[in-house]
């Protein structure tokens, strides 16, 4: 499907919600297939997109073609009830299409000259204004905005930046990358998950934060190398620009091949990274992420272990790695060689926090350059070789 038109989206959606019963928000979708996983907070931090107040679980769809009262409305309640009411009318012309939980909203109006799509949570916002300016694409926390005025007017925000992503393990670290704190102290040896080590670590949450979008809406818009120009039509990003490469960067990543032993695979919705997760490990599943208990204070601290190191279960496992785009994309691999812990912290100003660490017990497919060698001086597969995960990355791992 090819447009640069956002509301694209819009008339897809509208026809899956109408069409279809599996067309589930992604949180009622989580609760059918992990009736006993609890949803961690890395999954429901990006159900919640900070532009949209509206909590309902409704459609509301109000086509007038500028004659009011009249128009059609579609009203999608709780469960997969659908009403479809439609009638014409006379001035004015206004069309809504809300959706509470999961969905998009859309208010397109043209003598106010406005089209609004947004999501209360996880999906895309579109506003579009004619009169008093402007077209613009939200996506939640920190993904696309994109603000589209008249002419000479067309400031566009993309929450994303291209950086070095230490959980690719085919990738070389550079002498730059190598001198990034953030990154350095991500990755440690098994033999130091004890109660009483000190490590200087860095919680901050992230700020580039995208919400995750409908799986039929997501499935709708192309993601793939070859469709890249499309894609950053689609959002108004120009290739060039730190946005654009910054998304060009994370396709070709979720393209590149995966190293020895280990399957990977990018889910552009919630719905697909559970699909994902539960085919390689059933639904008798946890999923957990770290969490950080308070956000007053210094996240980049040193942090003391404390009693209570808890191994997850198995030695197969699934982590899916948030990625810097315009919408939720995980990047999920699985392997059979690693061991996931939750390790209890306490921070030198006494923050509290439970740290997912993952370590990887077959590291002999890594390219021998990878920041966590250089950092520790070992080589590969010499040793375990750990690392936590920040708090908008998730582990996949079987219930005893």
């Amino acid at each position: 499907m090819k447009s640069s038109n956002p509301l694209y989206i819009l008339g897809f959606l509208t026809v899956a919600l109408v069409a279809s019963h599996a067309a589930l928000p992604p949180e009622l979708y989580w609760k059918s297939v992990l009736p006993n996983t609890p949803m961690p907070k890395a999954v429901s931090d990006l159900l919640e997109p900070d532009f949209l107040e509206d909590k309902s679980t409704a459609v509301d769809v109000d086509t007038a073609k500028g004659k009011p009262p009249g128009g059609t409305t579609v009203n999608v309640g709780k469960g997969s009830v659908v009403n479809v009411n439609t009638s014409k009318g006379k001035p004015g012309s206004r069309t809504n299409v809300g959706v509470g939980k999961g969905g998009v909203v859309v208010n397109a109006g043209k003598p106010g000259g406005r089209t609004n799509v947004g999501v209360s949570k996880g999906g895309v916002g579109v506003s579009t204004a004619k009169p008093d300016g402007g077209t613009n694409v939200g996506v939640g926390k920190g993904g696309v905005s994109v603000n589209t005025g008249g002419k000479g007017k067309r400031p566009v925000y993309v929450g994303v930046s291209p950086t070095y992503n230490p959980f690719l393990y085919s990738y070389a670290a550079t002498e730059d990358q190598l001198h990034d704190n953030t990154n350095a102290a991500i990755f440690f040896l098994e033999k130091d998950i004890h109660a009483g080590k000190v490590m200087n670590l860095d919680f901050t949450e992230s700020h580039h934060v995208s919400s995750f979008l409908p799986r039929q809406v997501a499935g709708s818009i192309p993601f793939s190398s070859e469709k890249l120009p499309e894609i950053l039509n689609q959002f108004s990003v120009e290739p060039e620009s730190q946005e654009g490469k910054t998304m060009k960067n994370t396709v070709e990543e979720c393209e590149s091949p995966a190293i020895k032993g280990e399957e990977k695979y990018c889910a552009t919705s919630l719905e697909s990274m559970v699909d994902f997760s539960t085919s390689k490990l059933g639904r008798n599943v946890e999923a957990i992420s770290t969490e950080v208990k308070g956000r007053e204070g210094q996240m980049k601290q040193e942090y003391e272990i404390k009693d209570g190191v808890k191994k997850l279960p198995g030695y197969r496992s699934v982590v899916c790695h948030n990625q810097k785009y315009a919408y939720a994309v995980f990047y999920c691999h699985t392997t059979q060689t690693s061991r996931a812990y939750v390790v209890p912290m306490e921070g030198a100003d006494g923050k509290k926090v439970n740290a997912v660490a993952v370590c990887h017990t077959d590291t002999s497919g890594w390219n021998p350059k990878h920041l966590a060698f250089q950092l520790l001086k070992v080589k590969p597969g010499s040793v375990p070789v750990c690392h936590f995960l920040p708090q908008d990355h998730i582990v996949w791992v079987p219930k005893k």
